[in-house]
């Protein structure tokens, strides 16, 4: 893909105006680009596969405007932030959080993620409970009960995790990003509910999605996670990774969860109570796909503010 221009994509193609300021910020020794709005208690919002941090274009001005702090990132490897070739591992991804918290001289925050980045936000509440207010997750069951249901439940979400195997053949990022990154537009058609998928906003924000997979080293870096999410299954850092997460959460924790979801099944995600020892909410959204923040905004936006202002 290229840009307007002709030239080739690079990170700048994120770096969209807006009611928002852009930064980079250093932490776990990396840098990260940031998105922040507004003061107050913070909000960090992390995106999922295969999106960056405009997943939360819309929440950003909403939830500055209701008294917080709002800061979306690019994950490690993402969007216009670092792309080392390591560090994709659930231990590194939840620093990289604890550590931006930190960095961004914050004591504590709300953590909203959706998707990957909800699976990252049960761990760094899992790994560093102090700096976790308070937790909303969106489409990603506890990364233990998803475990769990792709050995026991094969027809279900084992077959749903089906384009998760693909990602562990060698070089298949080229593979997402031929043709303009066409598959990541696929992925978004498949994962989404019917509804925002027909609407008219979903081929915008889809070209944007592939133009930022486009970017030189981020498909790869993107399947790095789920290649460590497999590759750590038969290793000890992954025994000694599922041994921590077994630690129940002292986080207060929402979980929305779309009833369409066909990425991360409704019946995978309902089990990730059991690992909350604080207030608990599930909420099934219905006619709602893999992507909440996206398909019903003002539902999870109004959810958030519930939980963060409680």
């Amino acid at each position: 893909m290229t840009d307007q221009r002709g030239g080739a994509v690079d990170e700048s193609c994120v770096l969209t105006e807006g009611p928002w300021t852009h930064r980079f910020v250093g932490a776990n020794g990396s840098r990260f680009h940031v998105v922040e709005a507004g003061t107050g208690p913070m909000v960090l919002f992390l995106h999922g596969f295969p999106e960056h941090w405009w997943a939360w274009h819309q929440m950003l001005p909403a939830v500055a405007d209701a008294g917080f702090r709002a800061v979306a990132v690019d994950l490690r490897g993402y969007g216009a932030s670092d792309k080392p070739p390591r560090g994709y591992d659930g231990y590194t991804l939840a620093a990289d959080i604890a550590g931006l918290i930190r960095a961004l001289g914050e004591r504590s925050a709300t953590i909203v993620g959706s998707g990957l980045g909800g699976m990252v936000a049960w761990t760094v509440a899992s790994f560093h409970p102090s700096l976790v207010r308070r937790l909303v997750v969106l489409g990603a069951p506890h990364p233990l009960r998803l475990r769990t249901a792709t050995f026991a439940d094969p027809r279900g979400q084992f077959a749903a995790s089906t384009l998760a195997l693909k990602f562990q053949l060698p070089r298949y990022e080229h593979v997402l990003t031929r043709d303009g990154a066409a598959a990541i537009g696929e992925i978004l058609h498949r994962w989404g509910g019917p509804r925002w998928v027909a609407g008219s906003d979903f081929e915008a924000y889809a070209e944007r999605c592939r133009e930022a997979m486009c970017i030189p080293q981020a498909a790869f870096c993107a399947l790095e996670g789920y290649r460590w999410a497999f590759r750590s299954l038969l290793r000890l850092h992954g025994y000694r990774f599922i041994r921590l997460m077994q630690k129940p959460l002292s986080t207060p924790t929402l979980q929305l969860h779309g009833a369409l979801d066909v990425a991360s099944l409704p019946r995978t995600a309902l089990g990730s109570g059991r690992y909350v020892v604080a207030p608990y909410e599930w909420r099934l959204l219905d006619g709602v796909g893999h992507f909440p923040h996206l398909e019903a905004p003002e539902l999870v936006l109004g959810e958030i503010l519930r939980w963060a202002k409680t």
